[in-house]
């Protein structure tokens, strides 16, 4: 579900519906401005997040909001075919790498802490290679799938000369290189680095079956080739293959003028990219070697001293503060919960259910009128003595005044 969910469905909803509105946004270039800005700020802080997180399932799902900012961002320079390449490009290696690390989990007893994973590249070799084709394709690696549309997504921006695009392809291009972080540091915690995990686990690690199996590599097909089939149909020069479902301004088009951009500048997300697949793989290995050649007593020897160096050490602090406040998730939970929920809850608490709900509605409603009734009835059941004088009186009391009225009318 997760797989159908953030590969092709509801979160890719929006973006389809900006494609299939480009009649409308053409026409509204200050909406395209806040898609152009807004998107790649999403690409960007998305990608930030998922390099400090730990459930493998949330660092894809990060990955996937990452990736929706590169849709949106480039539908804000009217590159709407460009954005439904990279949608089709993205469903399937995510779609891949949901269903991996769902076996990955499956096979780990429910397991999703990446930092209690490593060495299952043995045990679950079938899982392992289509999950590293996946990485590669999501990383944007030639000739995948996400090489081919990422990378003409940045070149697009540079080629716009505005403003605006100069500021997406660099936070797009240093997001590819997160995104490249993320990715490798998850496969290498999963399949290469120090098992840590418990003996019972391992005992039970087992490959996924036949069926899943096969599902899985007709998305790794996907992940592989869709890039190269379809790039001439969806976004070449003259295709007619969106026809008429896609409006574009002729001045808005850039298309063309992303080949002739410098080649440096079409070549940095690559290089990028291949530079956070180096720090990943470097920095995980030698933090792993440092604690596996370390002894208990040593451990706590050498936190003692890193601890003294760290109170001493500016940038360390600084580091610890940057990372704490990535995987706080720039603590927009905590604002949204407490200075936006929060005050909502308690108004709509204070105001629609004590005042409205408690107060006019069970006063006037159904639960108002009932208690009225029975209150009238209470009263009118303690006049009853039982005495049949009492009786006689109200009797006579009530003809002599049903008589009047008849006499007055």
């Amino acid at each position: 579900m997760s797989a159908l969910i953030h590969a092709a469905t509801l979160v890719t909803a929006g973006v389809f519906l900006i494609i299939r509105c480009s009649p409308l946004f053409e026409f509204a270039p200050i909406t395209l401005f806040i898609i152009l800005v807004i998107g790649g700020l999403t690409a960007f802080f998305a990608a930030t997040i998922a390099v400090t997180q730990n459930d493998i399932k949330k660092v894809i799902a990060y990955s996937t909001c990452s990736q929706l900012g590169y849709m949106v961002f480039i539908c804000g320079l009217s590159a709407y075919s460009v954005s439904m390449f990279h949608l089709i490009n993205h469903a399937f290696f995510k779609a891949l790498l949901f269903l991996g690390a769902g076996s990955v989990i499956h096979a780990m007893s429910g397991e999703q802490d990446v930092r209690k994973y490593g060495k299952l590249v043995n045990l679950i070799p079938y899982t392992y290679s289509l999950m590293l084709i996946g990485f590669i394709a999501l990383s944007g690696l030639p000739f995948l799938s996400g090489f081919y549309s990422k990378d003409l997504i940045l070149e697009i921006a540079f080629s716009n000369y505005t403003v605006g695009g100069t500021f997406v392809y660099w936070l797009g291009t240093i997001s590819a290189g997160l995104t490249a972080f993320y990715s490798f540091r998850v496969f290498y915690l999963t399949f290469w680095g120090k098992n840590m995990s418990y003996k019972f686990y391992i005992q039970n690690v087992h490959e996924l079956p036949q069926n899943m199996g096969f599902s899985l590599f007709i998305l790794s097909f996907g992940s592989l080739f869709s890039g190269y089939i379809l790039k001439d149909s969806f976004v070449g020069s003259g295709s007619t293959f969106w026809g008429n479902s896609i409006f574009i301004l002729s001045k808005n088009s850039s298309n063309l003028d992303c080949e002739f951009i410098p080649l440096f500048f079409k070549n940095l997300p690559l290089i990028v990219s291949l530079l956070g697949i180096f720090l990943a793989l470097t920095l995980n290995r030698l933090f792993l070697s440092l604690t596996q050649t370390l002894d208990g007593s040593a451990v706590k020897f050498v936190g003692i001293k890193k601890n003294e160096e760290f109170y001493a050490n500016k940038w360390l602090r600084l580091c610890v503060k940057v990372i704490w406040f990535l995987n706080n998730k720039w603590y927009f939970d905590y604002i949204y919960n407490y200075y936006i929920g929060f005050s909502v809850l308690k108004h709509g608490y204070e105001t629609f259910y004590k005042l409205i709900d408690k107060g006019f509605i069970e006063i006037c409603g159904v639960q108002g009128l009932s208690n009225t009734v029975y209150k009238i009835a209470l009263i009118l059941s303690r006049k009853q003595s039982s005495y049949i004088y009492h009786s006689a009186s109200l009797l006579v009391l009530s003809l002599l005044l049903l008589l009047s009225i008849l006499l007055a009318i």
